[in-house]
């Protein structure tokens, strides 16, 4: 298949996985299940790429096998909380924002079909990438494992902390968390640059890159750490200012003294 047949494809899909995930938030009024939908459906694309693309084997199985694994661990976390935990902060906001609205939910469920779409475009690189590297598959396979055990442990040590009772209302400082406020969006943001290196030798390898430049933007300026910080604030008030002004945004980095 050609790469726009390709990318058609992935968001028929998506609109229709997204419009079930709208009804599911409906009837349980709980919308973080478009989170879930959307890692799983990133990792179902790097799959369903990896097998209409053209590209040699051996990178198109790499695809598949870390594209895959990346989606499947993050939803299955994700889901982990949505079904044990009430609607996540932000989404609560939106609904009182909303009024409830369920036709701005179904735009906004549907806004993520087309992200997962953008999300796909390095793996339409590397699906079509007609060499095999074996420097470049450990590359991005050590890349893989760093970032992807990075965001693992990160997701474990504030899971840990929010589930001890004593913790209700304070900031995580365990582990990752002392050094970034967001130790599982950065090791995110790095696990994407294991498809820039799949993607070295295809014809439309700075497709790849799409993945790292599109992933920082969203987090740091649009959906990831504004919104994050927005409802901790709300929730966790001074602490979490506190915690701003001692820890690194987003690159993990030593914490700094508070000068306030």
């Amino acid at each position: 298949m050609n790469p726009w047949s390709q990318l058609a494809m992935i968001w028929l899909l998506a609109a229709l996985v997204m419009t079930l995930g709208w009804l599911w938030q409906r009837a349980k009024s709980n919308a973080g299940i478009v989170d879930v939908l959307w890692a799983a459906s990133v990792g179902a694309s790097a799959v369903v790429l990896a097998i209409t693309g053209g590209g040699a084997v051996g990178t198109r199985v790499a695809l598949a096998v870390l594209g895959g694994a990346w989606g499947g661990r993050l939803a299955l976390h994700l889901w982990g909380r949505v079904r044990s935990e009430p609607e996540d902060g932000r989404y609560r906001y939106l609904r009182a924002h909303w009024n409830g609205s369920q036709l701005k939910f179904f735009a906004f469920f549907q806004g993520q079909a087309l992200l997962i779409v953008l999300f796909a475009l390095p793996f339409v690189a590397v699906a079509g990438n007609p060499r095999v590297s074996v420097p470049w598959l450990v590359a991005a396979g050590s890349v893989w494992i760093v970032s992807v055990s990075g965001e693992s442990l990160a997701d474990r040590q504030l899971d840990r902390f929010r589930k001890h009772p004593g913790n209700q209302g304070k900031t995580c400082r365990d582990g990752l968390w002392r050094y970034s406020r967001h130790p599982n969006y950065f090791f995110e943001w790095v696990h994407w640059f294991a498809y820039v290196c799949l993607a070295v030798g295809s014809p439309i390898d700075w497709l790849a890159w799409a993945g790292p430049v599109v992933m920082y933007v969203f987090l740091r300026w649009i959906s990831g750490v504004p919104y994050t910080e927005k409802q901790a604030l709300r929730s966790r008030g001074e602490d979490y200012r506190h915690y701003q002004r001692t820890t690194s945004m987003l690159i993990p980095w030593f914490p700094r003294r508070d000068t306030a």
